[in-house]
């Protein structure tokens, strides 16, 4: 493999893992306040249908990623009213979330443009260009390093950099401010929290908004950053569930998954460039690979969630104590 080929490699890594690591991140917040959310997917979705639609509509990617975050947040304010105010199970209203979100999106795209549930291409105006970092070109012709700069680092979108900058961000809002320590806290003994005086559902609300808010992003990313951008029927393609194990193999914690979901980027970016690999005289077929990153999700939830220990309090839902 070529040092230029190997670029192209980690490159489509970035591009793939992205959306996947806001997702994590997302769903790092709600967890880590007890309330678990299988319905990363489903906001995804929303959030890819409203940018893509709002985006082709407006000309404008900013009006498109707004309202992908507006639809988003409004999700998980329907699964934290259904899992927080009604104490309902958490699990079974994060799967409501998902169909509803297959549904509507299907069902609103044909009505607004009468193309099977998908919306029409985005012009250059209305997508996220790549942005090219200061000195790429200057810097282009430096052996290793230039092209490592030029190509890998320059040239993403500005959802990607967000992307990036939310993992540092996040781990100094969990680690090193008061809010993530209650967050934290309530995850893992919400009656504690409450006794100290701090309400368990504002704490638990505040998150699970937080949640909807990477995940539109998450679904911006996927209909307004790709060199096809759009929407497509359900174009999402089982990333939230993929975050959801990429969580677990992280342990909750936000640096390691930012390693976790660029593995999973890395493997289907492998899949799709190498869709067949011969292991001396056994050739796998297509299939194989495609499935590499599904299987490896089967493997991981086999294999960690038994050592990964999530939240104490995670998916039940907080009586007060009277």
């Amino acid at each position: 493999m070529t040092y230029d080929t190997l670029l192209q490699l980690l490159d489509s890594m970035v591009r793939l893992g992205v959306p996947l690591l806001l997702a994590c991140l997302a769903g790092l917040y709600s967890e880590r306040s007890g309330i678990f959310d299988i319905g990363l997917e489903g906001k995804m979705l929303v959030g890819a249908f409203m940018a893509g639609a709002v985006a082709f509509s407006s000309g404008s990617p900013w009006i498109g990623l707004l309202a992908a975050i507006g639809i988003s947040v409004l999700f998980s304010l329907i699964h934290g009213v259904a899992s927080i105010t009604f104490r309902g199970n958490q699990l079974i209203s994060g799967v409501a979330i998902n169909f509803l979100a297959s549904g509507l999106t299907v069902l609103v795209g044909q009505t607004w443009f009468g193309l099977g549930g998908r919306t029409p291409a985005l012009e250059n105006s209305a997508r996220f260009e790549p942005i090219t970092l200061p000195f790429a070109e200057a810097l282009s012709g430096v052996p290793f390093l230039g092209p490592l700069y030029a190509e890998l680092i320059s040239g993403q979108t500005i959802l990607a950099y967000a992307a990036f900058a939310a993992v540092p961000i996040s781990w100094w809002v969990l680690y090193r401010s008061r809010f993530g320590l209650r967050l934290r806290a309530v995850g893992e003994n919400p009656a504690a929290v409450d006794t100290a005086g701090i309400s368990v559902v504002r704490l638990r609300f505040t998150a699970v908004m937080i949640t909807g808010l990477l995940c539109g992003i998450a679904g911006a990313y996927l209909a307004t950053s790709a060199p096809s951008a759009g929407f497509g029927r359900e174009m999402t393609a089982g990333k939230g569930y993929i975050a959801l194990a990429a969580l677990i193999f992280a342990k909750w914690r936000p640096v390691p998954a930012l390693g976790a979901t660029m593995l999973f980027g890395l493997l289907e970016a492998i899949s799709i460039r190498y869709p067949n690999i011969a292991l001396g005289p056994i050739t796998l077929p297509v299939q194989v690979m495609q499935a590499a990153p599904y299987i490896l999700t089967v493997i991981i939830l086999a294999g960690f969630v038994g050592r990964a220990i999530p939240p104490r309090a995670g998916g039940e839902p907080y009586v007060k104590e009277r």
